[in-house]
């Protein structure tokens, strides 16, 4: 009796994982056309409902999709891809790889360090609650309307996903794993290395892939306000124009530039975690 009670209580506790793992599984091994297809699935429907709702609406500032379709072309690959999307993307992973690199490791030292977390928490949880756009105004006040104000701008709204998720991430390496690495006096780097920063690398990774989304949004807010190029400036001026299907393909365009730096995201994500994928996926049974 006291020896089956033990088998059976992990058995029903991981049930749904392999569940899980073996319909992710299934997925892998379909076809690449059929795979594609049910991605793209989704992203066509939704297409075709706009076609059709779109090209039989008369509204000025909803105009058909065949319309916007035609003018992407001309707008953005003629003339407005080297002024105003390049300089945005430049932007973008400048002040992605800033919010990276303070919060990677500002995180690492909070996680590892009771009273510096207990001294700085109060200051961090006040600056949280503040929305980055709102420091717009009084930042161009300081550092003008540049390229540094748009740079730090995405940098101060994209760190926090990173931060938080990195201190939690090394606060929760396994302590049985530090006391055996002080127990074969392993070096202070090497530990650093090998152990936490390994250990919370998937939380890294997860507070990474928020913060692209808030940077992107970031970058078009950031060129908003007295910028002279950029996507966010060159939609708002289509805008104030009245020039709808050019606005219209903007929008399209940002939405395109998130899907693309997701995917590369998610190229990158695969190696830098292959040890915990392969983890997981002996922890579900093999499937």
């Amino acid at each position: 009796m006291t020896t089956t009670q033990p088998a059976t209580a992990p058995a029903r506790a991981t049930a749904p994982a392999p569940a899980r793992a073996s319909g992710l599984a299934a997925l892998r091994r379909l076809p690449v056309w059929r795979r594609l297809l049910t991605l793209l699935a989704l992203p066509l429907i939704l297409v075709v409902i706009w076609w059709v709702t779109s090209d039989r609406a008369d509204s000025f500032f909803y105009p058909p999709l065949r319309d916007i379709l035609a003018t992407f072309g001309p707008t953005w690959f003629e003339g407005r891809l080297t002024p105003d999307v390049v300089p945005s993307l430049g932007r973008l992973l400048a002040g992605y790889a800033l919010a990276m690199v303070i919060g990677v490791g500002l995180g690492t030292a909070i996680g590892l360090s009771s009273r510096l977390r207990a001294f700085l928490e109060p200051v961090l949880e006040f600056f949280r609650a503040i929305p980055p756009p709102v420091m717009v105004p009084i930042l161009m006040l300081f550092l003008g309307i540049g390229t540094g104000m748009k740079v730090f701008v995405i940098a101060a709204g994209a760190v926090w996903p990173i931060l938080l998720n990195t201190v939690e991430g090394v606060r929760g390496v396994d302590e049985v794993l530090r006391d055996t690495a002080r127990t074969y006096r392993l070096g202070r780097l090497t530990q650093l290395r090998t152990l936490v920063l390994r250990g919370a690398t998937p939380q890294i990774v997860t507070g990474a892939r928020q913060a692209l989304s808030i940077a992107i949004i970031l970058m078009v807010i950031s060129e908003m306000f007295a910028a002279h190029n950029g996507l966010g400036f060159t939609i708002v001026q289509f805008q104030r124009s009245f020039a709808m299907p050019e606005m219209w393909t903007g929008i399209i365009l940002l939405g395109l530039v998130g899907v693309v730096l997701s995917v590369l995201f998610r190229i990158i994500e695969r190696p830098v975690l292959f040890w915990y994928h392969g983890q997981r996926q002996s922890h579900r049974g093999g499937n």
